[in-house]
This record gives C-alpha cells, sequence and structure tokens, in this order.
C-alpha cells in the first residue's frame, strides 16, 4: 500500500515551482490557452508565444472574434494549428452559451472542441477547485514509477487505472494545487530517461525507485516509423515580394501559407509548367539548400530552386507577399523556415 503522495509533495511544489506567467494570473481562459500551447512546446519555448497570444487575445470573445489569417499568424512557430483553430471554435461556443467565461464545469469543458480529459481536468481543477485528475505524459511517468507499474502507458485500460490512482491521492480540498505539483515534479524531477531521485519528494515511497527500475519506466511501444515524403519548393520572388500559395483548407497545415511546392521530386522543367499554369514565368537561380521537418506521422525532405519572375495578376489562393507581409500578416509553417531566414 502506497503512502499519501500528496503532503510532501505539495511542501515541494510550494518552495520549488516556477513563476510561470499563467500562475501569476491562472484564470481559466489563461489556463487553457496555456495547456494546449504546452502540448507539444516545452515551457520556456511556449512563454513568449503566451505572452503575445493574451496580449493581442486577452479573453474568450476576443479569440472568437479574431480573423483567421491573424490567429494563424499569433500561433505560427507552435505548429499544429489545428488546435488554434478548434481554440476559436471553443471560443465562439463560450461567448454563444456560457456569457464569454470558460464554464466551472468538467463535463461541459470536455464537450468543447479541442478540450480532451486532460485540459479539462487541468482547467476545472486549478481554475475552479473542482476534483478532476489532469493526467498527461508526465504525470502518467511519474505514477509508472511511483507505482512500479509496467503497464503500457498508452493503452487506454493503463491510463484509466493511472488515473484511478491520480484521484485516490488527490486531497480533494487542493485539487489544483495536486494537479500541477505533479506536472511540475514530472518536468523538472521525474524527468524521462534517468530521473533526479535525489531531489525527489516521493523518493521514500517510490516503488520504481526502491526497486531500482525508475529508468526503464514507463513502459512504453516503440514509435512508429514516420513516412519520408519528398517536397519541392519554388522561392520565387518579385518586386511585388514573395510567391506564396495557401495550402488548403483541410488536412496537414490547413490554410497557412508557403512558398510554392509541390509534393514529390520534380524538376525545374516539371516546376516551371505548374508556375506558368497560375501565370508565372520564372528565370531560375541557384538550388536551395537540403531541408528536413518532421511531423507527427511523416517527414518531409525539401529542396528546391531559387527563382525570380516579373510581377503578375496571381489566381485566387497566390499572393505576391512584401517583406513585411511576410513578417506580420501570413502565417507561414516552420518546415520552411530555412529557406525564409534573411
Amino acid at each position: 500500500m502506497l503512502r499519501p503522495i500528496a503532503p510532501p509533495l505539495l511542501q515541494w511544489f510550494q518552495a520549488n515551482k516556477r513563476l510561470l506567467p499563467f500562475r501569476q494570473e491562472p484564470s481559466a481562459y489563461h489556463i487553457w490557452v496555456s495547456e494546449i500551447m504546452l502540448q507539444q512546446t516545452r515551457v520556456a519555448a511556449a512563454i513568449p508565444y503566451y505572452n503575445r497570444f493574451i496580449a493581442a487575445l486577452p479573453d474568450p470573445a476576443a479569440l472568437a472574434a479574431c480573423e483567421p489569417d491573424a490567429l494563424r499568424k499569433l500561433w505560427q512557430g507552435l505548429g499544429y494549428y489545428n488546435r488554434v483553430n478548434n481554440m476559436q471554435k471553443a471560443a465562439r461556443i463560450v461567448c454563444e452559451q456560457y456569457g464569454g467565461d470558460l464554464p466551472a464545469d468538467y463535463d461541459a469543458l470536455r464537450s468543447l472542441p479541442g478540450i480532451g480529459d486532460y485540459t479539462a481536468g487541468a482547467i476545472a481543477s486549478i481554475a475552479f477547485g473542482i476534483p478532476a485528475p489532469a493526467v498527461d505524459g508526465n504525470v502518467l511517468r511519474v505514477f509508472a514509477r511511483i507505482y512500479n507499474d509496467d503497464g503500457d502507458v498508452m493503452q487506454p485500460a493503463t491510463k484509466r487505472l493511472f488515473t484511478e490512482r491520480v484521484l485516490d491521492q488527490m486531497p480533494k480540498e487542493t485539487p489544483g494545487p495536486y494537479n500541477e505539483a505533479l506536472m511540475e515534479l514530472g518536468a523538472l524531477i521525474c524527468v524521462p530517461g534517468t530521473p533526479h531521485c535525489e531531489a525527489c519528494p516521493l523518493a521514500d515511497r517510490c516503488q520504481g525507485y526502491a526497486a531500482g527500475r525508475q529508468g526503464e519506466l514507463p513502459v512504453k511501444p516503440a514509435p512508429k516509423a514516420k513516412t519520408p515524403v519528398a517536397v519541392t519548393v519554388a522561392l520565387v520572388e518579385s518586386p511585388a515580394g514573395l510567391l506564396l500559395q495557401r495550402r488548403p483548407s483541410k488536412g496537414l497545415l490547413a490554410g497557412l501559407w508557403q512558398p510554392a511546392a509541390w509534393e514529390g521530386a520534380l524538376t525545374q522543367p516539371e516546376l516551371a509548367e505548374k508556375l506558368a499554369k497560375i501565370g508565372v514565368q520564372v528565370t531560375w537561380g541557384e538550388a536551395l539548400p537540403a531541408a528536413r521537418h518532421v511531423f507527427t506521422h511523416k517527414i518531409w525532405n525539401l529542396g528546391g530552386w531559387h527563382a525570380t519572375a516579373p510581377v503578375c495578376d496571381l489566381p485566387e489562393g497566390w499572393v505576391w507577399a512584401a517583406p513585411e507581409e511576410l513578417k506580420q500578416v501570413y502565417a507561414v509553417p516552420n518546415a520552411y523556415a530555412t529557406y525564409l531566414k534573411k
């Protein structure tokens, strides 16, 4: 039987928690924005994006009303743009159904687009004091080690069991600090690979540590191989700016802008033919350096050529983007960052 973990955990958290902007003003909206950003981004990297986002869109009403291209530009650099699209859908529901404030109810939060079990639990517990679990990868790792459990943490049954344990250990009067403390412990001490057990407030009750197995846990299946995809880029510049095309409204990087690019290892004549169909007549320059961008399920291997072209009218979905517009207006995925650095 595991001894209660909350007392030493909360004492450690009070003494060691990081001073983060969303902890200074822990409103439901601030917690929501921060948790969505932090799903795939380290805290230090996310803070500038968080501060910029909150300054521009301080509440759900502002998020709901934001023009989609401006919203994607605010999100640029964080990736996973479908998440911010879902946030806007949720914000509109919040304004229509809940008077502009996120509901203080776990099930209502969970029903909003883009809000899953973990995010609903984080908002409910931290903002509203509702005793709901918030079980992310950090918490799964902590509990796998504490209980010396080698169950596959990617399996739903294992996640359910660990969630029950999180609830069993939760002090019902302070669910928010408890959930935050578990996240912080996983981020700072009970880290992947080799944890810092010598500094852990739970080392004296950690069954994995006692068994010398902390480095083996948690157990996860081997990652699936990612599919390589060749992408050929034409970086076309005119006196009016860089040629950009809008990506399709659905699918990978939906609705974002990118340099002229197509999947496949295309030749210069093949690229020129595609560009000619939209009225752009190019003069080729030097080759672009090879670049690589890793997505969740695929890897883009990019290459192509610089080119110049005279200004011409463009069909819908294509623009000439002046340098300032490229900085301030058009959201371009990080996959093309190698080619857009000046």
